[in-house]
């Protein structure tokens, strides 16, 4: 992780995002990537949050990283107290991350109170407190001077005791304590179901101020990883779960409840790649939207998806192709065989191509990856080939947050976004809204194949395009070794969406076009 200047973050404690703050319960921030969007502002100020999840939920890696960020941003000396871990392994976990804990010890600004039990140790028997441990971290923090501290795990203390009475009374002290000396603290707890009971014993999220939640959840065959802000007392918080991943730099939230509306909008065009399809549009794409071409397989959108890109590198501009169906050989051939050299452009570092199986990471992940490609290689524009291979598998709600999350980092950014879906139906009207993006995008290309004069044709439509003029027509698309052709429209058909299409008589047009005269000579009388 590279540190943020300390002159930005000078101080832990942001009230701006919530003013009523100022007078009620202050709140500091955790540097935790989208965290402090969705909590308004961080974690109350000396007050004991307790973290529940299940087994491999991330509990230790946001109690290790919110002690972690306190030390890099704001020089807050933290203690982690360890139940079930070594030191050895904490500092050796850390690393992986790039975070260095042994520095900070060796520095006195962090300190691991261990209090795992000995290997060899007997078993506690009759009446049991916290008395000692608690003397043990108050010590610890008096001498640091610690402002925070994480307890991991409190189920691993009490799991042999049946006394429920004993436990409350036990996690009340401590937290009675911690609040005495005035730190904020997490303390981590475990639960045995994603969507049973808040913690193993009833009792810890009643003795808790603040209370928060990670699961673990198995959608289809993917794991989906999510954090839930259940009660934040006396202050204000985002509701319902948001997405996460667990990236080389820790812990990534995405708060997509929390992004505005305040992308601004360019009159800036861009071209296709395709001369008619950018008279079609009333000249080219808009800078910072997002398109969709859908249709059945093999109607070119792959095709579009390269014109567009290989337009931006005769430009001069950096792209991005994040493709997820097909190979990079097998991307380089067919682009190749429209005239199209992807490798020159590789070459040339103006475009980079991401080629990836959607099932080898959660939705999350691959969000992060996406943003993580564009912050580093700075593109004016991106495409994703397909966004129906990334939907197998998964729910219409964790994709639909996936796609928000692309197009509202991709227009935060002002680039311009080409995505393609494949739908199900070879031919015939499709609705374009099942796919639940559709009104997520600013333009929509619609391509599908129908049978004209005994033979199968390819049309393309601009079915949608927000704040322009656009052709209705429905176009003839053919593709040539250079690429896509735009013919005429298909003026003497009708029903042709539908996949039935007609041929419309002259005589017929004869008489619409008589009726029409003679409306319009009623009128005049």
């Amino acid at each position: 992780m590279t540190p943020i200047p300390e002159s930005q973050y000078s101080s832990p404690y942001d009230n701006s995002q919530n003013p009523a703050t100022l007078l009620g319960v202050p709140k500091i921030r955790t540097m935790i990537e989208g965290f402090d969007d969705i909590s308004h502002g961080g974690l109350p100020v000396g007050r004991t949050t307790l973290l529940s999840g299940t087994s491999g939920t991330g509990k230790t890696l946001i109690s290790i990283q919110f002690l972690y960020n306190g030390i890099t941003y704001f020089d807050d000396a933290g203690v982690f107290v360890t139940f079930e871990e070594s030191p050895q392994d904490i500092i050796k976990n850390a690393r992986s991350f790039g975070w260095n804990l042994q520095q900070f010890i060796d520095e006195g600004k962090f300190f691991i109170l261990d209090a795992s039990p000995d290997p060899e140790g007997q078993d506690v028997v009759g009446n049991f407190d916290l008395s000692a441990l608690i003397e043990r971290i108050q010590y610890a923090i008096r001498k640091y001077k610690a402002k925070r501290v994480a307890i991991d795990s409190m189920t691993a203390v009490f799991q042999q005791y049946d006394a429920i009475s004993v436990v409350r009374r036990e996690i009340f002290r401590l937290v009675a304590r911690l609040k005495q000396i005035g730190v904020t603290t997490i303390m981590t707890t475990e639960r045995v179901e994603e969507y049973g009971p808040i913690a193993r014993f009833g009792v810890e999220e009643f003795v808790s101020d603040n209370v928060v939640i990670v699961r673990n959840v198995l959608e289809g065959e993917r794991r989906r990883r999510t954090i839930e802000i259940l009660k934040l007392r006396g202050t204000t918080h985002m509701k319902g779960e948001y997405p996460f991943t667990m990236t080389n730099d820790g812990i990534s939230i995405f708060p997509l409840g929390a992004m505005r509306l305040t992308q601004r909008s360019s009159n800036v065009r861009v071209s296709s790649g395709v001369q008619t399809l950018d008279e079609m549009c009333g000249g080219g794409f808009f800078k910072d939207s997002i398109i969709l071409a859908t249709g059945a397989t093999g109607t070119g959108k792959t095709m579009l998806v390269c014109k567009f890109l290989e337009d931006a590198c005769l430009k001069q501009e950096r792209s991005i192709l994040f493709a997820y169906e097909e190979s990079r050989a097998q991307l380089l051939r067919n682009a190749y065989s429209w005239g199209i050299d992807f490798e020159q452009m590789e070459h040339n570092n103006l475009l980079k191509i991401i080629c990836a199986y959607p099932e080898s990471a959660g939705l999350e992940d691959h969000l992060q990856s996406i943003k993580t490609e564009i912050s580093s290689f700075k593109p004016s524009r991106i495409a994703i080939d397909s966004l129906s291979a990334l939907n197998r598998g998964v729910s219409n709600n964790a994709f639909r947050q996936f796609v928000i999350g692309v197009t509202g980092y991709a227009k935060q950014e002002e680039i311009t976004g080409f995505f393609t879906n494949t739908t199900d139906q070879f031919m015939g009207s499709n609705s374009i809204t099942d796919s639940h993006i559709s009104t997520i995008t600013d333009t929509i290309l619609l391509l599908q194949y129908v049978e004209i004069r005994g033979e199968m044709s390819r049309v393309i439509n601009v079915f949608k395009m927000r704040g322009s003029w656009h052709d209705k027509g429905i176009r003839e698309f053919s593709i040539s070794a250079q690429g896509p052709e735009i013919k005429d429209s298909f003026r003497n058909f009708e029903r042709i969406i539908s996949g039935s299409p007609s041929r419309v008589s002259v005589d017929e047009k004869t008489e619409l076009s008589r009726i029409v005269r003679g409306v319009g000579k009623g009128e005049d009388e």
